[in-house]
């Protein structure tokens, strides 16, 4: 009989391995050959191993070739960061350079870069995205784009998207036209002999009638203070009282909570965070209302609320006093901003609406409170890491105080209020506002800033700008670069603002925290003399003592928050330190 295992091989490969007649004719295999069962069982573990080996070999292949695509796209990325300054993925660009650096000094990135590219570079958004923009902080461009081809570069419609919520059509925003007659009408104010003294008034007032109080009663108690909020409240005030010709009180003895000055920053960081966010996404949200677009939706709420309380209570004030001609009091001659525009008329003859009227107040808002408080936050915080420039600017305060009636000092310094600077006085501080000046070199109150490009163009440094291009200029790089300030360039050192002891300021294309070109900070002069008279008022009383492990980094938004506000500690000036500046005078 034929057996199984006498089989030619080739019989045995053609047989089916379940056969019906295998089964009748081979009712028991095993039982025939003994050794069948263990050679069959060694066949199949071989077989299964074999193809469990393929199967392994075959993924290891799939895992190499997706570790040698994904090394070769890394490399080419990495490669591109020489060139381009930062590396440049498939499909996402530079969008996880920029994640990365969210999460940190956004700002000091951006100088990081700029420094290594020479001032200039294109960052490349996701292919599905609106972040496609040229950045630069080269003076050269600058003075290119603010003031030569001033007329091709205007915020644009991107700009004006992204911060119509908040700001709405307002002088931070608007273009042509409309920004034409928002500027004109406030430089002709800005400039009359009337507001300039009711913004003398009313910052004497605040200072000594409320600020000094609330720094002594932090004194009486050792309590920390958060001079940045404590400024924040001060320049809110101040704004609210020049502009609109209403007094909110917001610094006042134990410093109330109010609501629209917490709405207002928020809301400000809200909106800058749109422009680091593909615009389908922060749209897509707004729409649902949901993240954080919901949140701006509540605080942009409040701060319509604040603004139109304002303007109904001047429309109310304005309404009575046309009913009671004989008042002269309440026929005086206001001399707001809003009382100002609430005269005007628009293009159609008609009085501008409240919507226009709240814009004003809210950009005006901007950039009267956020930038001088927070200039001033960053100024104390230096010189408490720089004592020998407060020793000088104390030195200069009382050499200009010296020169005083000694009488007429003595009896001052003993009153209520102490020592009064005047307006000639403070025109005299040029050291102050050196260091005031340096201040705003390294931390400028507006970081960044954006406009777009109406027809194809080139910089001065070379770069091809296409029409539509997104432009931001970094104002806070400029103060880091060596090529514009020398390698001394992130030293506070008032002394390079000094010409023979006197003041000299720069080109407004190499130092631009007061924009430059045709929308040049129409504050500039006030925004000087506010921030001169606060820090000489408290210099001269307080020695101001940052507390210890304090963390001090900027926000990302529209104005350089301190991001954990700046807490401090205040120390009395003693009559004997201010002696010894006095008689090295005499």
């Amino acid at each position: 009989m034929t057996t199984l295992s006498s089989l030619p091989q080739t019989a045995k490969n053609f047989m089916p391995p379940h056969s019906n007649t295998m089964k009748m004719n081979t009712p028991n295999l095993t039982a025939l050959s003994p050794s069948f069962s263990s050679s069959s069982s060694s066949n199949v573990s071989t077989g299964n191993f074999i193809s469990r080996k393929l199967f392994f070999l075959h993924h290891i292949h799939i895992f190499e070739l997706f570790v040698a695509v994904f090394v070769f796209v890394a490399i080419n990325s990495l490669r591109q960061k020489k060139r381009h300054g930062l590396p440049v993925w498939p499909v996402v660009g530079m969008l996880p350079s920029l994640v990365s650096a969210l999460g940190n000094n956004t700002y000091e990135w951006i100088s990081d870069v700029l420094v290594k590219q020479n001032g200039t570079f294109i960052f490349r958004g996701p292919s599905f995205s609106s972040l496609n923009c040229v950045v630069t902080a080269d003076p050269r461009n600058l003075e290119h784009l603010l003031k030569t081809k001033f007329s091709n570069f205007p915020k644009g419609p991107y700009f004006r998207d992204t911060v119509r919520d908040l700001l709405g059509d307002g002088i931070f925003s608007a273009d042509n036209e409309t920004w034409q007659r928002q500027r004109k009408t406030a430089s002709i104010e800005f400039h009359s002999a009337k507001f300039r003294q009711l913004t003398i008034e009313s910052l004497l007032e605040l200072v000594h009638a409320r600020l000094l109080p609330v720094l002594a009663e932090s004194l009486k108690y050792s309590t920390q203070l958060d001079l940045q909020d404590v400024l924040l409240r001060l320049t809110f005030d101040n704004v609210c009282m020049i502009a609109f010709g209403v007094d909110p009180g917001c610094l006042r003895q134990g410093l109330p909570q109010i609501p629209f000055a917490k709405a207002f920053e928020y809301a400000t960081e809200a909106t800058v965070l749109r422009f680091v966010t593909p615009t389908c996404i922060w749209k897509a949200m707004r729409y649902l209302d949901i993240g954080l677009e919901k949140k701006l939706k509540i605080w942009i709420k409040a701060v319509d609320e604040f603004a139109q309380n304002v303007i109904q209570t001047r429309k109310k004030e304005l309404a009575s006093r046309c009913d009671d001609p004989d008042d002269n009091e309440k026929n005086k001659q206001r001399s707001d901003l809003l009382t100002v525009f609430m005269r005007l008329k628009d293009d159609n003859g008609q009085p501008f609406s409240d919507k226009f009227l709240r814009d004003i107040c809210v950009n005006f808002i901007l950039a009267g409170r956020d930038t001088s408080s927070v200039a001033l936050s960053w100024f104390f915080w230096l010189l408490d890491r720089n004592p020998e420039v407060e020793e000088k600017i104390l030195g200069e305060l009382c050499r200009i105080v010296g020169e005083r009636d000694v009488d007429e000092l003595k009896k001052e310094e003993s009153s209520e209020t102490g020592v009064v600077f005047r307006p000639e006085e403070i025109k005299k501080m040029d050291y102050l506002q050196a260091a005031i000046s340096e201040a705003l070199r390294l931390y400028p109150s507006v970081p960044v800033d954006h406009k777009e490009v109406v027809e194809d163009d080139k910089f001065p440094d070379g770069t091809v700008l296409k029409k539509g291009t997104k432009v931001i200029y970094a104002i806070y790089a400029m103060g880091r670069m060596e090529a514009i300030w020398g390698k001394d360039c992130r030293e506070f050192k008032p002394e390079r603002w000094l010409r023979d002891g006197r003041f000299m300021s720069e080109s407004a294309y190499k130092f631009t925290a007061f924009n430059g070109g045709p929308r040049l900070c129409l504050g500039k002069d006030f925004a000087y003399y506010q921030m001169k008279f606060v820090a000489s008022s408290i210099l001269y009383r307080y020695h101001v003592k940052v507390v210890k492990d304090h963390p001090v980094v900027p926000k990302l938004a529209l104005t350089m928050y301190m991001k954990h506000g700046l807490k401090v500690n205040l120390l009395k000036r003693q009559g004997s330190e201010l002696q010894k500046y006095f008689k090295s005078f005499n």
